[in-house]
């Protein structure tokens, strides 16, 4: 492993930060924080800590021996001087002396400490570093480490890498205990210059920031070393089907099993992310996989994002994928039923009243593809499989120099539903769409940016599709969580097609589709060109018939409903002189919507269709209204106006009808009047 520490770039960030008040201590701290953090082989996704202890001023000048630990919430890659909260080092000596310590108490401790009230939650390990006498203390769960943590015989390995160097720590959770433990295993022996924490990970420490870097980078090595010079292969290559499937046509499916069924038609989705490489495939590829993934995770911290361990599916092939889903959904319940089983057994050893969680992976390997992170959003099923390929590592390294035993089950529950984790839990609230996927065609118009912004606003994850790409990507951006613009031509079906893929490999999936793509064209009826109303007939009926097919195609694969919802326009229902190219088209779709919702209801698909008219555009200013308005002899106050209301009507009024519909689980062959009030475009 690299050592990174450069004493300019050291140098550089001390300065920085002393211009804002900000000691050296602290400075250093935040440097070799985030060279430890930007390693996912290190550090990932929250984990991890650091400390250095100094003096620091409260708000009234005093000055406090302190301790700058790790922050909750903050990531040691970016972390900033304030994600190392301050806390009063005398008080936490103090604790040593106790015999017991609650996590609750010990929260409650800290944060009765802090120099600042404001600050984060300083990290569940705070104690251990303040028990080690170090100025600064480093902790990781490298995957090289635990590769000779996660043995049975861990302590030999340890002392057969390390001589003296390491105490080693037997397993404890993280708390009270863990940090006495740890404190007295350094008392026992001063000298060493770390601690290996069996099946959990590794502190260095030092009396300078870059002693306790170098140590962490050192130790880290020597286990790399290892592993290298007495690794060997530890797998089989098992026989797979010659006639693969793409991850796209998987995806759907497995993320329609992993859904949380609610009852009456509801279900809790998530979002599935796929990943691959030549590592990934080897794993997922070997006989013992299923053996491997029963084992468990390589640090308890991994429960909280991929549970017990991943799922294992079959080999998929080509030939037999119309009976794979059968199988997936199997596999699923095998695993649900498994996971209840792990909750059930360990709640009953004490009167603690628990949660339980969803029994649903989060983690699914696939041998001859990769594997699928699932999550309640895109960032957490990104940081599935992000965790999952630091496992496999770990798992890999482990088995090639002996055998990879993790925690126990019934310690890994004991983390998992840790108290101050499942208080996390409780409080949190999810909006409508959350762990759902939205496609919003014409979304680079008025109204299907509305729209995108709408449904991102409650939580779904868009994909907003228009002929103009670059447009369509300035919308996702601007709609915020995790959208993407994704270029689509909706009058040719194989960029439908292909647009659909997209959102597949990107999300997993899709649960909304709002069919908003259009345009007008004004012709008298009689000497219209037949050209003209072919290509208004191609944009305004045919491609909103060819986005329903994507989408059905992908919704019945999921097995778990959906909304596809259609712009139909007020031209509809009560057209226009010289709007018959626009019309005649919209019109047909108005029916098209009635027939996808007569013949897919069974599917749980509901259909709906929005009558929108007199809509004013953001994109538009008053000297454009005005002459729009002119030229069909309207005046700017009727264009605006002209409403039984005589209220301005919008494009986010249209939006949130779409909203309305894909939150109306019981509405399906309707259409939503959406212009402030014309009654000759009601429906009779």
């Amino acid at each position: 492993m690299e050592n990174l520490w450069r004493d300019a770039d050291a140098e550089a960030l001390v300065s920085q930060y002393e211009a804002r008040g900000i000691n050296r201590d602290l400075a250093l701290r935040t440097y070799t924080t985030r060279l430890l953090g930007g390693d996912p082989r290190l550090v990932l996704h929250g984990g991890g800590n650091t400390s250095v202890k100094t003096t620091m001023l409260d708000l009234v000048g005093d000055a406090h021996d302190v301790l700058c630990v790790k922050g909750s919430g903050w990531d040691m890659g970016t972390i900033e001087p304030e994600g190392l909260p301050a806390v009063r080092m005398p008080q936490m000596l103090k604790a040593r002396a106790l015999d017991k310590l609650s996590d609750e108490d010990m929260v409650t401790l800290l944060r009765a400490n802090l120099i600042h009230p404001s600050a984060p939650n300083p990290s569940v390990e705070a104690l251990l570093h303040a028990f080690l006498p170090h100025k600064f203390v480093d902790h990781t769960h490298s995957t090289a480490i635990l590769a000779i943590a996660d043995q049975a015989e861990s302590l030999k390995m340890t002392r057969e890498i390390y001589g003296n160097r390491l105490g080693f720590v037997p397993y404890i959770m993280p708390g009270f205990a863990l940090a006495k433990s740890a404190a007295g295993i350094f008392d026992q022996d001063p000298t060493v210059e770390g601690l290996l924490l069996d099946k959990h990970g590794i502190f260095t420490f030092g009396a300078t920031a870059k002693q306790a870097y170098d140590r962490m980078i050192l130790f880290v090595s020597m286990a790399e070393d290892y592993v290298k010079a007495r690794g060997r292969k530890p797998f089989t290559v098992a026989a797979l089907p010659a006639d693969r499937p793409s991850p796209k046509d998987i995806a759907p499916m497995l993320r329609g099993a992993v859904a949380i069924d609610k009852g009456q038609g509801r279900y809790d989705r998530m979002i599935g992310v796929f990943r691959t490489s030549p590592a990934i495939l080897d794993f997922v590829n070997a006989a013992e996989v299923a053996d491997m993934a029963a084992r468990g995770v390589s640090t308890p911290d991994l429960s909280i994002r991929i549970k017990t361990g991943p799922m294992v599916l079959a080999a998929p092939s080509t030939s037999s994928l119309s009976t794979y889903r059968a199988h997936i959904e199997e596999k699923t319940a095998t695993f649900a039923a498994a996971y209840t089983d792990y909750f059930r057994s360990n709640d009953a050893r004490d009167d603690v009243k628990r949660i339980m969680l969803d029994p649903m992976p989060r983690l699914t390997l696939v041998p001859g593809l990769g594997m699928f992170g699932h999550g309640r959003t895109y960032k957490d099923a990104t940081i599935a499989v992000d965790v999952g390929e630091m496992w496999i590592e770990a798992a890999r390294d482990a088995e090639s120099v002996g055998r990879f035993e993790p925690v126990s089950k019934p310690d890994l529950f004991d983390l998992e539903y840790w108290s101050l984790e499942q208080a996390k839990l409780a409080g949190a609230k999810a909006k409508p769409f959350t762990g759902q996927v939205a496609v919003v065609t014409g979304g680079a118009g008025a109204i299907g940016a509305a729209t995108a912004r709408a449904f991102a606003a409650e939580g779904a994850h868009v994909a907003v599709l228009d002929l103009d790409a670059s447009r369509a990507a300035d919308v996702a951006r601007a709609a915020g969580n995790n959208s993407i613009g994704v270029a689509c031509d909706v009058t040719d079906p194989a960029s439908v097609r292909k647009a659909f893929d997209v959102v597949i490999e990107m999300f997993g999936g899709i649960d909304t589709v709002v069919s908003n793509a259009g345009a007008a064209w004004e012709s008298p009826i009689a000497t219209m060109d037949d050209a003209l109303l072919r290509r208004s007939f191609e944009l305004n009926f045919f491609a909103h018939h060819s986005v329903a097919q994507n989408a059905v195609r992908i919704m019945k694969a999921q097995g778990t409903g959906g909304a596809l919802l259609f712009n139909a326009s007020k031209q509809a229902i009560n057209p226009g002189a010289n709007f018959g190219a626009y019309g005649l088209p919209k019109a047909a779709t108005l029916f098209l919507s009635r027939q996808y919702a007569l013949e897919h209801g069974k599917d749980g698909i509901r259909v709906n269709a929005v009558n929108a008219d007199r809509i004013r555009s953001g994109l538009l200013n008053d000297e454009m209204i005005a002459n729009r308005s002119t030229a069909r002899g309207l005046s700017v106050e009727d264009y605006m106006a002209g409403n039984l209301l005589h209220q301005e009507v919008t494009a986010e009024h249209v939006a949130q009808a779409f909203v309305h519909h894909a939150m109306a689980e019981r509405t399906t062959g309707d259409v939503t009047t959406v212009d402030g009030g014309n009654i000759a475009a009601t429906l009779r």
